[in-house]
């Protein structure tokens, strides 16, 4: 059986959210991050199978995956009939990854940057200054987003997939930083929080 070590509305939250979109078999293990208690990322015996002592990590027999868009996309893999993500063609499947990549290498790196040079870095290596960089990284890239999602009801395609649980769940991380967000994405985001899918996540991935 997957079993999948994750912490509440971390990067973790899209392979809860993923695996009960797929309807798969797993187990959830609570993770403490920063502790180095038994139930905790700096555990050995967590570091054991993540060596950044971070979260979501994923087990599956004998493969262990340590990066969320990797795993949301072997667990759409292991569900093709759910269409989590194209199959029907390279173009398709091409412009999906695209969306993916964008997600992580743009759209929450702001969000990112804020919350390591707020609470996560030793104090000694926080930038104060950062935090109106990213202020202006934030509306940068969601200009371009507005031109990825017009008229799309969807990230990718006619219907929900995974690219839909990596957007939205960083537009809900930008609400919770409190960026300023514009009302379109808001909806959005409330509209695939009311999945069943994510509903039944957020109860499994409390603590």
């Amino acid at each position: 059986m997957i079993k999948l070590y994750g912490s509440g509305q971390s990067r973790s939250f899209r392979a809860v959210w993923a695996l009960e979109e797929a309807g798969l078999d797993y187990e959830y293990q609570h993770v403490k991050i920063g502790s180095p208690e038994e139930d905790g990322s700096r555990h050995p015996s967590y570091q054991a199978i993540n060596r950044q002592g971070k979260v979501p990590t994923l087990v599956d027999g004998n493969l262990t995956l340590t990066e969320s868009a990797a795993i949301v996309n072997y667990i759409a893999a292991l569900a093709p009939g759910k269409q989590l993500m194209p199959a029907d063609s390279a173009a398709a499947k091409a412009e999906y990854d695209e969306f993916c990549y964008f997600i992580l290498t743009d759209l929450e790196q702001s969000l990112w940057s804020k919350g390591k040079h707020s609470f996560v870095l030793p104090e000694e290596h926080r930038i104060e200054q950062m935090l109106s960089t990213v202020k202006w990284e934030w509306q940068r890239s969601l200009s371009a987003l507005d031109k990825i999602m017009e008229g799309r009801e969807f990230a990718v395609g006619d219907n929900f997939t995974c690219a839909d649980i990596l957007l939205a769940q960083t537009i809900n991380w930008a609400d919770r930083f409190q960026f300023d967000i514009p009302q379109q994405y808001l909806d959005y985001r409330d509209r695939m929080y009311l999945r069943p899918a994510c509903q039944r996540a957020k109860t499994k991935a409390s603590p």
